[in-house]
C-alpha cells in the first residue's frame, strides 16, 4: 500500500539519533482470511504502513502477535533504536511486558521471539489503547484480510490520493417569483384559496399557519403570543429594516439576536427574521473589528432594595481619545442610573473637577462621594455602559475625528435596547413606553397606526394610563434583577417577590 501525502523510508537511510518512533499494529481474522496491518509513526508523524494476508489456519491471539512481530521486524530494518508499541490486544501487550502468564501452547513460541526482537532496542515500551485509537491499523488489518494473494510476490497496490474538490458541485440557488412570502397566508385569508400544486398536507398546514395571522384590509398582520399584532413585511421592507435598526440613525450595531427583539418590539416580522438578522450581524465590517474579547468570568449582579430611579448614580470617565474630536474634545464623562441603566453623557475637553463636577453637585444638590480602587463602592455598572458606549461609537463613525457628533445617536441606541440585568429597555422603565423608532413612521407600525387616528384628548389620556402603570414595569425590572442575582450566586439574599402591588424584601 502507497500513501501518496506520506514519505516510505528507504532502506539505506536510518532514522535521526535518538529518535523516538512509535508502532501501532493490530490483526484481523473473520470469514473472509486472516490479515495483519502496523503503521510506523515517525517524530514529525509521517506514517509508513505494512499488511499482509496470513495464508494459513490461526488464531485472533496468533494473528495480533504475527502483527507486531512484522511491526518489530520493519523497525529493525529501518534501524529505529527507540521505539513505543501500541496494540488494542490486551492479551498480547501484558504476555509480552510479563504482567500475564502466557499458558497457550501456540502462543508461547509468539511471546519468546517477541522478547527476542525487544533485544535490538536501546528503548522500547508497550501499551495497550482502545480499538477506535488504532483505526489505521485495524484498517490495514480487515483490508489485508479480504484481498487473497496466490504467489508470495503478488500483491494489490492500492494507492490514497487527494482530492480537494467534488467531482460534482451542487449548488441550490434562490428562486423569485416576485410574491412575499405571505403570499399564500393572504390569499387565503381573502378567498380561501390554495396554492394550484398544494397537497393536503399542504392544505391542512396552511390553515394551521393562517390562523396566527390578521388581515386589517391591504395589511397583514400576525398575533404574537402576548396578543400583540405585528406587521407583517416583504423582503424589501425587511432589508430596509434590518439596515435601519443595525446601522441607521440610532443604529448600535447590536448583535443578530438584539435586533430580531428590537424589530420584534417594534412590531414587524417576516418568516426568516432571526437568520437574517444574524446573517446581516455576521457580514458588517465593524461589528468583526469592534468585536468583544471575553478573557475574564462576568463579575456577580448586584442587589438593589428599591425601584427608585435615578436615586444613585455611576459617573465614569472615558479618554483620552486619541484622535481628538473637530472640537478639540477627547474624554467622555458617562452617567448611568443603577436602577434603569439610564445614560448621559458629554464631551469635554479636559476633565478637571471645576468642569466636570463643581457645577454639576451645585445645580442637582448632588452628595458627591469619592471612590478608590482599593476600596470601591461601585458595583462596575458605569465601567459597563462606557464599555458598550465606546463600542457603539467605534461602529457608527466614519469619520474619526467627527465621533462627538455620534455621541447623541449612541445615547439614543443604547437607551432603547433591552438590557439583560433588567430585562427592559432605559427609555421604557423612565417614560413608561418604547421609543418610535423613525424607521415605524416611514414603514408604519400599528401602533403608529392607531396614535395616528387619536385626537389629542385621548393621546393625553392613553399616555396617563400608561404612566400609571409604569410602577408595576419598574418592580418587574426590579423582580427579574434579583432573580437574576440569585440564579447566579446561589443565595438566598435580598430576594424581591412581588405580592399584590407591594415590593416586599426577603432573606
Amino acid at each position: 500500500m502507497v500513501l501518496n501525502d506520506e514519505k516510505v523510508i528507504g532502506d539505506d537511510e536510518g532514522p535521526e539519533p535518538g529518535a523516538r518512533w512509535k508502532l501501532a499494529f493490530d490483526g484481523a481474522s473473520n470469514a473472509m482470511g486472516h490479515g495483519i496491518g502496523a503503521v510506523l509513526i515517525s517524530p514529525r508523524n509521517g506514517y509508513t504502513p505494512f499488511t499482509a494476508r496470513l495464508c494459513f489456519d490461526c488464531t485472533n491471539n496468533m494473528a495480533e502477535y504475527e502483527a507486531c512481530i512484522m511491526g518489530l521486524e520493519a523497525a529493525i530494518n529501518h534501524r529505529i533504536k527507540i521505539l513505543e508499541v501500541y496494540g488494542d490486544s490486551a492479551l498480547v501487550i501484558n504476555q509480552v511486558k510479563g504482567e500475564w502468564e502466557t499458558r497457550h501452547p501456540k502462543l508461547i513460541p509468539y511471546r519468546a521471539h517477541v522478547v527476542k526482537l525487544t533485544e535490538y532496542f536501546d528503548k522500547i515500551t508497550f501499551h495497550h489503547i482502545p480499538r477506535e485509537e488504532n483505526q489505521v491499523a485495524d484498517a490495514l488489518a480487515t483490508l489485508s484480510s479480504m484481498y487473497k494473494v496466490r504467489f508470495w510476490n503478488e500483491a494489490p497496490i492500492i494507492t490514497v490520493e487527494r482530492k480537494d474538490e467534488p467531482v460534482v458541485c451542487t449548488v441550490a440557488e434562490e428562486e423569485h417569483d416576485d410574491k412575499p412570502w405571505f403570499y399564500d397566508i393572504k390569499r387565503y385569508l381573502e378567498k380561501q384559496e390554495y396554492p394550484g400544486n398544494a397537497s393536503t398536507t399542504d392544505k391542512k398546514y396552511l390553515r394551521r399557519l393562517a390562523s396566527q395571522f390578521f388581515l386589517s384590509g391591504e395589511v397583514l398582520y400576525k398575533r404574537n403570543y402576548d396578543m400583540v399584532l405585528l406587521r407583517c413585511v416583504d423582503k424589501c421592507e425587511a432589508d430596509m429594516l434590518i439596515k435601519e435598526i443595525h446601522e441607521g440613525s440610532f443604529g448600535t450595531h447590536a448583535s443578530g439576536h438584539a435586533m430580531t427583539k428590537k424589530i420584534l418590539r417594534a412590531g414587524y416580522y417576516w418568516l426568516t427574521m432571526e437568520a437574517d438578522c444574524f446573517r446581516y450581524a455576521k457580514t458588517c465590517h465593524k461589528c468583526q473589528i469592534y468585536a468583544d474579547k471575553i478573557h475574564v468570568p462576568p463579575t456577580p449582579l448586584n442587589v438593589l432594595t428599591s425601584p427608585w430611579p435615578f436615586s444613585m448614580w455611576g459617573i465614569d470617565m472615558i479618554g483620552m481619545i486619541e484622535p481628538k474630536a473637530s472640537n478639540g474634545h477627547q474624554f467622555i464623562l458617562v452617567a448611568i442610573d443603577y436602577f434603569t441603566k439610564w445614560v448621559e453623557a458629554a464631551s469635554y475637553a479636559n476633565v478637571t473637577k471645576q468642569v466636570t463636577m463643581k457645577e454639576l453637585c451645585d445645580e442637582f444638590k448632588i452628595e458627591h462621594h469619592n471612590s478608590s480602587p482599593y476600596r470601591p463602592k461601585m458595583n462596575g455598572a458605569v465601567e459597563a455602559a462606557n464599555k458598550n458606549i465606546k463600542k457603539i461609537i467605534q461602529k457608527m463613525v466614519k469619520t474619526y475625528k467627527n465621533w462627538h457628533e455620534m455621541l447623541p445617536f449612541a445615547l439614543h441606541g443604547y437607551r432603547t435596547t433591552v438590557r439583560t440585568s433588567t430585562g427592559a429597555t432605559p427609555f421604557s422603565l423612565v417614560y413608561g413606553m418604547e421609543a418610535v423608532l423613525p424607521i415605524e413612521v416611514e414603514i408604519p407600525s400599528l401602533r403608529v397606526l392607531m396614535e395616528t387616528k387619536l385626537e389629542e384628548a385621548e393621546w393625553a389620556q392613553a399616555r396617563f394610563d400608561q404612566l400609571n402603570l409604569i410602577e408595576e414595569k419598574r418592580l418587574t425590572a426590579l423582580y427579574g434583577k434579583d432573580r437574576s442575582s440569585h440564579n447566579r450566586q446561589r443565595r438566598g439574599i435580598g430576594i424581591v417577590k412581588l405580592q399584590g402591588n407591594v415590593a416586599c424584601v426577603v432573606s
